[in-house]
């Protein structure tokens, strides 16, 4: 690509550039707008890809955009919403770590969109969906990752599962796709299956990602050591975390190939099977782990059970009635959004907590 020579004729005198003029294309050439696009991504897209035209059905009725596509909007509001900063002050795995390096929800939520489109793309799966799905997909988390699961459900009919927390309620403001949502619903494996090919990437990729960096993660903690990762996974994928997402996207991507539809081989899966029930043994279920975890729920209980009883200390609280089915709504929002950080603060400044007993990482 050319450069524009300095103050070319055929620009106008109050053109601003940051740098220098830099050809895109001849002047006055037409862009392929929205429609063009969805055209030309339906010839290239596989047969069972989900396409923009058709999709883009919203809770409220909205105009399409001028150039992008519904899913490249979803991913777009994603990225600039609340929710989806606010898991930078939620945990993976580690509460309040010193060490800057270890992962958080946010970072979590990037590697899965980069596992995911990784297997999307040479496949010929729809991107942006893959995209907006994974990295919305652990917005519905309260602080402290798992542990407020079970500390919301007591509050919350059917109970409380990230998921669909996060696709009902967390983003509903954002007036997402049906099939964005559904993604999201849907990525966690103790859920139905969704209902489209990037969704079960999403779900795949979820797991891949956690996987692997939340055993690097512990080596970096001094948890474990990589002699100790079974040879059922070093094996096949190796013992760092390079090779394994290599390992592991190569493999969705052939398998895929080969089969036609979302899945992994067998060496692959066995060898991802065993990677996570090493986690669990090792990881997350060590008992320091697991008393941390009982900290984490018994405060996030608490302040939960804090907030439908004072709606009024609440910010949307105002007209509440104590304990009822609006306040017990709001409050477990409102928790529920909470990073870690805030949490612990409000226990200390509202519940007078110890702060001895603070969920720390262990």
């Amino acid at each position: 690509m050319e450069a524009v020579p300095a103050n070319p004729p055929a620009l106008p005198a109050d053109l601003a550039v940051a740098h220098a003029p830099i050809a895109v294309s001849a002047p006055g050439q037409l862009l392929p707008e929205r429609a063009a696009r969805e055209e030309h991504e339906d010839e290239v897209l596989a047969p069972g890809a989900t396409r923009a035209v058709g999709a883009g059905h919203r809770a409220v009725a909205e105009d399409p955009d001028r150039f992008r596509t519904c899913f490249e909007r979803d991913l777009d509001r994603i990225q600039h919403s609340k929710a989806f900063r606010r898991l930078a002050g939620k945990c993976q795995v580690f509460v309040e770590p010193e060490d800057d390096h270890l992962r958080t929800r946010l970072t979590h939520a990037i590697e899965v969109c980069q596992v995911a489109v990784s297997i999307a793309r040479p496949v010929g799966l729809n991107v942006a969906l893959t995209a907006a799905a994974a990295t919305g997909h652990d917005c519905g988390h309260g602080p402290a990752g798992h542990a407020s699961e079970g500390a919301l459900s007591p509050f919350v009919e059917g109970g409380y599962h990230h998921a669909v927390y996060g696709a009902d309620v967390v983003l509903t403001p954002l007036n997402l796709c049906a099939e964005t949502l559904d993604a999201i619903r849907n990525h966690s494996w103790n859920r139905p299956a969704p209902r489209t090919p990037e969704g079960e990437v999403v779900a795949w990729a979820d797991r891949i990602a956690y996987v692997c960096h939340d055993f690097e993660d512990a080596i970096d903690a001094g948890l474990v050591t990589t002699a100790e990762l079974p040879s059922a996974v070093t094996e096949v994928v190796g013992a760092d975390r390079r090779s394994q997402l290599h390992g592991f996207i190569t493999a969705m991507v052939d398998t895929i190939g080969a089969t036609g539809v979302v899945g992994l081989r067998g060496p692959e899966a066995e060898a991802l099977a065993a990677f996570r029930a090493f986690n669990y043994e090792r990881i997350y279920l060590r008992p320091a782990a697991v008393e941390q975890a009982e900290r984490a729920a018994r405060l996030i209980s608490s302040l939960a059970e804090y907030y439908l009883t004072h709606p009024s200390r609440l910010p949307d609280g105002r007209g509440l009635v104590s304990g009822s089915p609006e306040a017990t709504a709001a409050a477990v929002r409102y928790v529920s959004g909470m990073t870690d950080r805030f949490a612990q603060r409000a226990a200390l400044d509202l519940l007078g907590w110890d702060e001895r007993a603070l969920p720390r990482s262990a």
